[in-house]
């Protein structure tokens, strides 16, 4: 490996990289942003509680299986598939022609929700079961319970995974080159295309994804810190302070 052409490399083609690194940050955030948000709203409608008989159950039991199915096939087959099925499904069977970063929007969002309405449905189940008792108790339908006393909580426990989620969609949306968006994994093929280096092309793009996603994982950390507060992080250097009882001695 030449490191003077991996400088030369990226000094001729430096515009390219950050543009590709750029719309592959775009595309995750927004990704992640709208899927947590079908996540979230699938997740309230999965826990409401089923009527042992009525139209209403017939109804409920329809709509998740509907959602289960949709959670099935995004989460049980890869991006890269959905992206060719999507994309060029669209046009195929409809005619419609989408604009590639709308499509890759799109199936990132419902990728990316398929896998955030199992974590909101888990951290929604995680509650202790005496909150929810006790918000119908004083007359909270599921819908109130679920904005006053439920969510507040899931919302902060999902926080990790939501990032975690964000951090895996920054590397994923690599698979969006099969669409030709112009992300960063696209980027960097069209510049070692163009001067047959790709170890080096591609050398320069992995540092580029690691700066991406330490910095996002670090900045996640901190966000996590100051929402828990500093109370939570001094737990246990404050229980090795506690002094020991001593048993006193018979002799």
């Amino acid at each position: 490996m030449s490191f003077d052409w991996i400088i030369k490399i990226f000094t001729e083609n430096w515009p390219m990289f950050i543009r590709g690194a750029g719309i592959t940050l775009l595309i995750a955030l927004i990704g992640t942003i709208i899927g947590a948000m079908i996540g979230l709203i699938i997740g309230v409608i999965r826990t409401i509680p089923i009527p042992e008989k009525g139209m209403k159950r017939a109804l409920l039991k329809f709509i998740n299986a509907i959602l289960s199915i949709y959670i099935e096939i995004f989460r049980g087959t890869p991006m890269i598939v959905q992206a060719m099925v999507i994309y060029y499904g669209m046009a195929i069977a409809f005619g419609i022609d989408m604009d590639r970063l709308l499509a890759a929007f799109f199936i990132v969002s419902i990728n990316t929700g398929a896998y955030m309405s199992e974590i909101v449905r888990g951290g929604i189940l995680s509650i202790d079961k005496g909150q929810f008792e006790a918000a119908h108790a004083i007359g909270m339908n599921h819908l109130q319970t679920m904005t006053n006393v439920v969510l507040p909580q899931v919302l902060r426990n999902i926080l990790p995974a939501t990032g975690n989620e964000f951090v895996i969609n920054i590397k994923d949306t690599s698979v969006l080159n099969v669409i030709s968006v112009s992300e960063l994994f696209f980027a960097t093929k069209s510049i070692a295309g163009n001067n047959f280096k790709y170890f080096e092309s591609f050398f320069i793009a992995s540092v580029i994804y690691l700066i991406m996603t330490f910095t996002v994982t670090r900045i996640l950390r901190y966000l996590e810190r100051k929402l828990e507060g500093p109370e939570n992080y001094n737990l246990a250097g404050n229980q090795m302070q506690v002094d020991t009882p001593k048993i006193p001695s018979n002799h």
